[in-house]
């Protein structure tokens, strides 16, 4: 028996390359983002490639295709998270979540033009597009706050009846938030701004991160006990879980390659799930990322993921976490393979 096996690995180490399966992304640019050390979401603008990286106390935007920092909204003091981007008023907005604000910006300045009040914990933020109307995720208030962006008001405030983390639209007029509190999907209808259902998930432990294939009508939700919820949007139903890894912040969807993806920030890696059909997914490699690597975004017709993430140190005692690095959080950039 040992004979064989020994006869098998020396037949494997004979074999090319090319007969072990490559991952399918890979890390191919850093950028440094450097102090303070907080930060949240990361939002990928198709329109202009630039990445927005919510990060403390201002926005770092970033030049996808050059790699490189291009500029910063700043003067943000209770600390940023979400962001949205709406070109046909030229303006970014972001929230001053301490101070139960939203903050509308330039975009070609990047500077902050106004404060617009919306309730306690502005958080995740995502653009509308059938209205073009900002929602503004107040998670500890349990409201959404829609702004127009013409007019930088809010327009109407939403009862999410729980806590709120991230949403997402599906394009059609339909607005979905990951319902923390109730573990559930929120369904909006976005032209009447009322809730039309809640599609319970109840093996969903704190659903955080979403994202929405509106072709298929299908929402993926993150889950802190590393599940994916995969639900149709139409019936709510759940067609199937999906394992991923340890703190599970982001959920992003690349409608182009039909993939799924789940930034794992306690294990350090990115899940990958391949859709084979609605209610089929197979998963390739799990990517190797970097511990503290939770909030991402997906450029679809490129395919690269944007990942926030810090340089740690081995923990100060056994069994510990580990040690962020001060200073050193970066926007690392990984490309498909395949």
């Amino acid at each position: 028996m040992k004979r064989n096996m020994a006869a098998q690995i020396a037949a494997l180490m004979l074999l090319p390359s090319a007969a072990f399966a490559a991952p399918a992304y890979t890390l191919v640019k850093t950028v440094p983002l450097g102090p303070p050390d907080r930060w949240d979401y990361v939002v990928f603008d198709h329109d202009s490639g630039r990445v927005y990286v919510a990060h403390a106390d201002r926005l770092s935007v970033v030049d996808s295709r050059s790699a490189k920092v291009i500029g910063e909204v700043t003067g943000i003091p209770g600390g940023t998270h979400g962001i949205g981007v709406s070109h046909v008023t030229g303006k970014g907005f972001t929230d001053d979540g301490k101070n139960g604000q939203a903050v509308a910006f330039d975009l070609k300045t990047l500077k902050v033009t106004k404060q617009i009040p919306t309730a306690d914990d502005a958080d995740a933020i995502a653009m509308e597009p059938v209205t073009g109307h900002v929602f503004v995720m107040d998670g500890d208030a349990k409201t959404i706050s829609v702004i127009d962006p013409h007019t930088d008001k809010v327009v109407a405030s939403i009862a999410g009846g729980e806590n709120l983390e991230y949403g997402a639209a599906d394009g059609k007029g339909f607005f979905y938030i990951s319902g923390a509190g109730s573990r559930d999907l929120i369904k909006i209808d976005a032209r009447t701004n009322t809730v039309v259902a809640h599609f319970p998930t109840p093996d969903c432990a704190s659903p955080h991160g979403l994202a929405i294939d509106s072709v298929n009508h299908r929402a993926f939700m993150g889950c802190i006990n590393s599940q994916l919820m995969v639900l149709d949007t139409n019936s709510g139903t759940v067609v199937t879980k999906l394992p991923i890894g340890r703190g599970s912040d982001a959920i992003a969807f690349d409608p182009m390659r039909k993939r799924v993806f789940s930034t794992n920030g306690v294990d350090g890696t990115i899940s990958v799930y391949q859709q084979v059909s609605p209610d089929k997914y197979e998963p390739l490699e799990t990517v190797k990322s970097q511990i503290t690597g939770r909030t991402m975004s997906v450029d679809p017709k490129t395919g690269r993921l944007f990942v926030a993430a810090m340089e740690v140190s081995p923990p100060a005692t056994p069994g510990g976490a580990p040690q962020r690095k001060p200073g050193t959080l970066s926007l690392l950039m990984f490309d498909p393979t395949k």
